[in-house]
């Protein structure tokens, strides 16, 4: 154990270790009772092979109903994330994440004719893995929980795509 943690810096003079890093992908957004689909994208700054910042914005693909009744759509989110990263080899990366975000939905009650448009803040963490096939471009897996103030509905967010070092 102790070789593998003396080799860790090794690899992570390998990685691009500082620099701007951006992706584009599609999450899968549960907010416990609707399942809804967004695509996202990414822009950040890696300010050496430990710890980076990050922004994310999604805009929301389709709405879910919800046994026939309500209809939620996601109409967008950004969020705001300090990111620490663990360089396992040049080309892959485990990383957390925490943040703070806002996130805007709409519901529907079908036949009815009524609607609303709300959006709430959140406190969010969550972690993944990123691997760089040929060093700048690469895929991105992640998961982030989103827990909203004030409220008792949270989200949990499961993410792919892919993503470049610049």
């Amino acid at each position: 154990m102790a070789a593998v943690l003396a080799a860790l810096p090794a690899h992570a003079q390998g990685t691009s270790a500082k620099g701007v890093y951006a992706g584009i992908g599609y999450a899968r957004v549960n907010f416990g009772k609707a399942d809804l689909d967004a695509i996202q994208g990414r822009l950040g700054y890696r300010f050496g092979p430990w710890v980076g910042v990050e922004a994310e914005a999604a805009a929301g693909l389709g709405s879910d109903a919800v046994a026939d009744v309500v209809k939620y759509k996601l109409k967008h989110q950004e969020s705001l994330y300090g990111v620490a990263f663990l360089p396992l080899t040049p080309k892959l990366d485990v990383f957390g994440r925490v943040g703070y975000g806002y996130t805007r939905t709409k519901f529907s009650v079908l036949d009815t004719g009524f609607s609303n448009t709300f959006g709430r803040e959140s406190w969010n963490f969550g972690g993944g893995a990123q691997y760089f096939v040929d060093g700048k471009n690469g895929l991105r897996a992640d998961y982030t929980r989103q827990e909203f103030i004030g409220g008792d509905a949270d989200a949990d967010i499961w993410s792919i795509g892919y993503a470049r070092r610049f």
